[in-house]
């Protein structure tokens, strides 16, 4: 094709596909209708509504979208989040549980040497977490201080901050805003895919053909575009990664509750049991390992964990497909979202891979002049970010030092399925983890200082042989302290933003 197609149909709805139709209608239609954008979805699968955490990240696809952010949360009964707090996933000790916080920011600049050389070679371990001594937001979370005020612009704040956010609230905020801007959107379920060869030649639904130039699957888990193309794409990543369900409990908050700035990621028997905290309500949940307990036990695990709760909402329960496809793109059809794969949400980043696939795709599809080097290129680049991300979230468990259960025990070998993570960590226990480690790799979000915080965190400490100045390494660190401290008197209460912000709207 010498010039884009005219026309493109997407089949699915939820963040994956309002994300993508929003962002597509911004790219190639902002000046002028030159391609036609269509959604339908399904009258019976309505999105999963479970992934309400995000990564930073989201901020810039918001922005770029032209989204009102202050509109934006009040609509969703979004939050702000300052990072993820993991609670208990080496064994407890002395002091306590365990526990460390991954936050956003970038860490400060230091002296000779970085920030993590400076705190290991001046054992700041053995009286502080890592983030309390490197980044102002863990204090910020700790004291319920929000990222921004009333005054700060739309998606920026004194620290980089995430949502949380009502997923089902925030595709149907999409969808008005995509039909607004010229999505064309119908109610159908799809019966039939007529393909030829890698080439899809018509959608078949309940209310007749459907036909264009390209097609977008955001179909979930079920695939039902892409898998009708090839039905050997797929790479389980079951052994590295082995949580595979899900079970969801929504709660109200209690008298004087108020909603945290972060999320929290607990360990439990058989996998880990996340809160996310909206404007209106709490979400809870327990992703697990299905070889290891069934739904109802991981019901019954999750409500141990969360106090019984004498008022929530009904129990989701939810079957993961874990992995990803060999190619996201095949001949005139892409898949993004669930269907393109899946990797548990333990650093929310469900949004973030919607969010790339679309804008890899608006820049990939534009060339269609070569379009077999064009979709070889958004295969390779995507495949990378997924097996970058799984090589992140294995760092998580890897490093754990629980025996207490055969999924902590298995745990701790699931870097033997992760190629090249063990010469890593083995490069890691000499030195400090750098950026040229990660370096030619895929990610476009977790960099050498998000491993450093999952790595510190857990205990993975580099025995470093450096000469500092006592004086000068105690001054630096407590200069970010005092920065900390004094960002805490200008930040106001995460409560008073989210009453103001909504007040706002009254």
């Amino acid at each position: 094709m010498s010039q884009p197609p005219s026309s493109l149909l997407i089949v699915g709805g939820g963040s994956a596909g309002w994300i993508t139709a929003l962002y597509l209608q911004q790219y190639f239609n902002k000046s002028g209708q030159k391609i036609a954008i269509s959604l339908i979805e399904s009258p019976h699968q309505g999105p999963i509504g479970v992934g309400e955490a995000t990564v930073h990240s989201i901020r810039f696809l918001f922005a770029a979208l032209g989204l009102d952010e202050r509109e934006l949360m009040r609509e969703t009964n979004a939050t702000l989040k300052l990072g993820i707090m993991f609670n208990n996933w080496m064994m407890p000790t002395a002091q306590g549980i365990h526990q460390y916080f991954h936050p956003f920011e970038q860490q400060q600049a230091a002296g000779q040497y970085d920030i993590a050389s400076e705190w290991l070679a001046g054992k700041h371990y053995q009286r502080e977490r890592y983030d309390q001594g490197v980044s102002l937001s863990a204090l910020l979370a700790e004291r319920g201080a929000a990222a921004k005020t009333s005054q700060h612009r739309d998606y920026q704040g004194y620290l980089p901050y995430a949502y949380h956010i009502d997923a089902v609230l925030l595709g149907e905020y999409l969808k008005r805003k995509a039909i607004e801007r010229g999505v064309s959107h119908s109610v159908e379920t799809v019966q039939n895919v007529e393909a030829e060869g890698e080439t899809i030649t018509a959608i078949v639904t309940d209310k007749g053909r459907k036909n264009a130039d390209f097609y977008i699957d955001c179909s979930g888990f079920k695939g039902l575009l892409i898998n009708a193309l090839d039905d050997d794409n797929w790479i389980s990543f079951k052994r590295e990664l082995p949580c595979d369900r899900a079970v969801a409990i929504q709660c109200d908050y209690a008298s004087g509750e108020t909603p945290r700035t972060y999320t929290t990621a607990t360990a439990l028997d058989h996998g880990w049991a996340w809160q996310i905290d909206l404007a209106n309500r709490r979400g809870n949940g327990y992703v697990y390992d299905s070889d290891q307990i069934s739904p109802e036990q991981a019901e019954q695990e999750l409500l141990a964990h969360l106090g019984h709760p004498k008022e929530h909402k009904k129990a989701l329960h939810l079957a993961m497909r874990v992995g990803r496809l060999k190619r996201s793109w095949i001949g005139n059809c892409l898949a993004i979202g669930l269907s393109a794969g899946f990797i548990e949400p333990l650093e929310s980043t469900g949004l973030h891979l919607i969010n790339l696939g679309a804008r890899l795709f608006a820049t990939h599809y534009s060339g269609q002049s070569n379009p077999a080097v064009m979709r070889a290129s958004y295969n390779e680049k995507m495949a990378g970010i997924y097996e970058d991300l799984k090589q992140f979230i294995v760092l998580h468990y890897c490093l754990t030092d629980r025996d207490d259960t055969a999924f902590w025990q298995a745990a701790q070998r699931s870097v033997e399925a992760q190629p090249g993570l063990a010469d890593k960590l083995e490069i890691w226990r000499a030195k400090v983890c750098e950026f040229m480690d990660l370096a030619g790799g895929y990610s476009t979000t977790f960099t050498d200082e998000n491993y450093r915080y999952v790595l510190y965190g857990m205990q993975h400490y580099p025995k470093l042989d450096l000469h500092i100045d006592k004086d000068t390494n105690a001054a630096l660190l407590q200069s970010i302290r005092n920065g900390a401290s004094n960002l805490n008197l200008q930040a106001i209460r995460h409560h008073e933003f989210l009453t103001q912000l909504h007040r706002q709207s009254a």
